[in-house]
């Protein structure tokens, strides 16, 4: 669960980002995991569910520490977190996130999305994948 005031926006990284709605000082703790606020959903969704469901599971999901077999859903903006090699806040400690430098007003919130998920694995540009199909529609050209 999000701690500090943010929003959503489209992003340079990926699609759409949670971006910070107030000046976030270093040190500030920014999420915790609350288990009556966060969704935990079974990890075998992500073979059994329907396709839609997997998808948005594998982008949106990752694996609860405390409870082994599920995975965690975030229902606010902490979801549309992106990761970043570069990050300006800390995972590390898994069930809480702060900042790791000051982050100014209206600057993207980013994370390193290993700190939380040790099998994370770079997705790949859906943004991007849609902008090539698009582009290729309009010149004519069939994507490849």
């Amino acid at each position: 669960m999000m701690l500090v005031r943010t929003f959503a926006a489209p992003s340079v990284v990926e699609g759409v980002g949670v971006f910070a709605a107030e000046r976030i000082k270093k040190g500030t703790l920014i999420w915790q995991y609350q288990p009556t606020f966060d969704r935990l959903v079974p990890e075998e969704w992500l073979s059994t569910g329907s396709p839609v469901i997997q998808e948005f599971l594998k982008k949106y999901a990752y694996p609860a520490h405390d409870e082994p077999g599920m995975l965690v859903i975030e229902i606010d903006n902490g979801r549309l977190m992106n990761h970043s090699e570069e990050p300006n806040t800390d995972f590390t400690r898994i069930s809480e996130g702060y900042a790791r430098r000051d982050i100014e007003e209206g600057e993207e919130l980013l994370c390193d999305y290993r700190e939380f998920d040790p099998e994370f694995e770079l997705l790949p540009s859906l943004v991007a994948e849609f902008a090539t199909r698009r582009s290729s529609e309009e010149t004519g050209i069939a994507a490849q």
